[in-house]
Formats: C-alpha cells, structure tokens, sequence
C-alpha cells in the first residue's frame, strides 16, 4: 500500500533518540552523538521496501557529497521484526553491508521514535538545520518504483543547498511515499 509521509510541523524541534547500532554491536547512539555541524537528515527506512530499495544508492550517493560538507544522516529502522523478520537488526548489518552505506542505521525496536517523529512510510525523510529545528520533510524526489522518473535527489539536494548557502527553504514541500511502516 503507497502510504505517504504526515509532513510534520516545520520549526519543530527534532525528537531525541538514544538507540542501537547493530552495524556497531548495538552500541547505543544518540542525536546529539551523531548529528552534523550543519544539518542532520533522518531517514525512517528498511531492508526490504521497495520504495527503499530504489532510492538506496542515490542516499548513499548525497551522504558522500554531503557529509563532508556537514551534512550527517542517520537511518532508523522502526518495523515489526517479528511479522517481518526481513527487517532484523542482523538483517540490517547485512544490508548495510550489500549496499555499502556509511551512515549510522540504527534500530527502533520500541517504536516509540518513529511515533515522536510522526513518520508514516519507508523511506520518510526529516532534515533539520544546526540548532535541529525541522527545515524540510517529505520526498527526496519525485521516482517513485515504475513511475519511470529517473532517481535524482533533486527534492533533497535543493533544501540541502538552501541549507549551506543560507536560502529560505522552498515553500511547496512534498510527501515522501512508500510502504506504511509496519507497526507492532
């Protein structure tokens, strides 16, 4: 089912989270620990989307232009690994290790997260500015799995730029789709 995102209020404040690290033998992470000097992106994902799965290698793609620029990502994985064990912590090494992605994926078994961010759909997108005040949520583009639009980061890529040279962000922001998170 094409869920989209519930597009929180933006200036709010990003959530805090402490949660493991299954690439990192679940060592316990936390917002303030790993969010950039810039901006912060946090991406609700999973293993086995599709939505996820078509968009992987170009968020890989904008962590490695952007990181350096100051820019971090943090993934979270908040699915019900029991009815959906394609989406465990072991899988989750597994992925990040078959898709080569340096970001923190950390895993939200409680959920209570997810819930604090509003996040609706794989991949849900939230990027917060130096002080983590919410500057832009929603897609990262306009593909979509079939739509046949070519993945570009285009979405993502202009509240990024806005971001470093100091622009307003753009008004018309929209939903991020994809699979529903699977809630427990």
């Amino acid at each position: 089912m094409n869920t989209p995102s519930n597009m929180l209020e933006l200036g709010i404040k990003a959530p805090f989270f402490e949660l493991p690290n299954p690439s990192k033998s679940n060592e316990i992470q936390s917002l303030d620990e790993l969010k950039g000097e810039k901006g912060t992106l946090v991406i609700f994902m999973c293993n086995h989307c599709p939505f996820v799965l078509h968009l992987i290698d170009k968020i890989n793609e904008l962590y490695e232009d952007y990181n350096e620029r100051g820019i971090e990502f943090i993934a979270i994985n908040a699915n019900d690994v029991e009815k959906y064990p394609a989406d465990s912590p072991e899988k989750m090494v597994e992925f990040q290790i078959e898709r080569k992605f340096e970001f923190p994926y950390l895993y939200d078994e409680s959920q209570a997260i997810a819930k604090a961010y509003d996040a609706a759909c794989t991949p849900d997108f939230y990027f917060f500015d130096e002080k983590l005040d919410l500057i832009y949520r929603g897609q990262m583009d306009d593909s979509r799995p079939g739509n046949n639009k070519d993945v570009t980061g285009e979405d993502l890529i202009i509240a990024f730029e806005n971001l470093l040279l100091g622009e307003p962000q753009e008004e018309i922001q929209r939903p991020s789709m994809g699979c529903n998170i699977k809630w427990k």
